[in-house]
């Protein structure tokens, strides 16, 4: 009997690292790019990812049955629209100084082809229980991508991480501080870094590979 797809515990593998969908798959740059001037504002779009990535596939694993292949791009986008609003919504109740500095970039959430993809690729093909783990894997790679350039860019640009102050300033870090990190060039010049040396290393692997 054939295998339908990737099992549950694969699926949530590769979205880590394997299928990371920055370093990888190239996938949501503008949230990437935009929020991870800070370690509080990348961790929280993280989280409205993955509430929205677990909402979405779930319910199009549940219909896929009755999706019909000239409506499912609406169907995805209507389903992800309608747990975006909650997320976007919840932000603005509970914590809405963040709310005001991730400014549009939750709505934008809707047109992420991170969870576009997910839907197109393994929630509309296989389980809940598949698309679950697809999801929770493909968020948490998308969070690592998000903390690792954000943390180059909040300890370089200020000085601090999650908000707290590491005490370089005191040792005269403020006249040395990368200024650039915490504005928008830093936010390339940092994914361009960290991206090349997701590239060397998997070339590196493959490499070492012995040859079959």
């Amino acid at each position: 009997m054939a295998k339908d797809g990737p099992t549950p515990l694969e699926r949530f593998i590769q979205g880590i690292l394997p299928e990371n969908p920055v370093y990888r798959q190239l996938l949501g740059m503008c949230p990437t790019l935009a929020v991870t001037g800070n370690m509080k504002a990348a961790m929280t779009m993280s989280g409205a990812v993955l509430f929205v990535l677990l909402g979405a596939n779930l319910m199009v694993s549940l219909i896929r049955g009755l999706l019909k292949p000239h409506l499912r791009i609406l169907v995805f986008t209507l389903t992800i629209a309608a747990f975006v609003t909650v997320a976007d919504k919840f932000i603005a109740a509970y914590m809405w100084e963040m709310s005001k500095e991730l400014g549009p970039y939750v709505p934008l959430i809707i047109v992420n082809c991170i969870i576009i993809c997910r839907c197109e690729v393994c929630a509309s093909k296989q389980g809940p229980v598949a698309a679950a783990a697809d999801a929770v894997g493909q968020s948490l790679g998308f969070a690592l991508a998000l903390a690792s350039i954000a943390t180059v860019r909040e300890v370089l640009g200020s000085g601090t991480w999650f908000g707290i102050d590491l005490g370089w300033r005191a040792a005269a870090y403020d006249n040395y501080k990368l200024v650039l990190m915490a504005l928008p060039p830093g936010a390339f010049i940092t994914l361009g870094l960290l991206l090349g040396g997701a590239n060397w290393m998997a070339s590196a692997r493959r490499r070492r590979r012995p040859q079959a």
